[in-house]
């Protein structure tokens, strides 16, 4: 079994910057799609952003949520090792676990239903207060 290793997360200040991380267990694993969620206390998984992760085709390489447009922005390494979630322009309704997950189907406009990724992480905690 594939397990993902979530890193990154820890207490900031609204308007600081968090940098996570995603690392599969097994190098071999090669997953077609990647996706960042999260889950504030009371409320269901939401998609924040999903990423085409092999050559596969889709028609867009990026997803994100409305709500973080312009503020975060999720991307792999060269070696497509890791993937990653830059949290810019933190707000406290940021605050959640934020979960990694992965999966074999491609990319698509539906990236962020839970039941596309068959691997999930522990989750890393993300809060924003001051």
């Amino acid at each position: 079994q594939v397990h993902l290793v979530e890193s990154g997360g820890a207490p900031v200040q609204p308007g600081g910057s968090l940098r996570l991380a995603c690392t599969a267990s097994e190098n071999t694993y090669s997953p077609n799609s990647m996706a960042w969620f999260r889950q504030a206390p009371g409320k269901g998984r939401e998609g924040v952003a999903g990423i085409a992760t092999s050559g596969g085709y889709t028609k867009y390489p990026y997803f994100y949520a409305d709500s973080v447009k312009g503020r975060f922005t999720i991307s792999q390494d060269a070696g497509k090792k890791t993937v990653y979630l830059q949290l810019n322009n933190l707000k406290p309704e940021d605050t959640a676990m934020y979960y990694c997950a992965a999966g074999r189907n491609y990319l698509s406009a539906f990236w962020y239903i839970e039941d596309r990724y068959e691997y999930w992480g522990q989750g890393t905690q993300v809060t924003v207060s001051s």
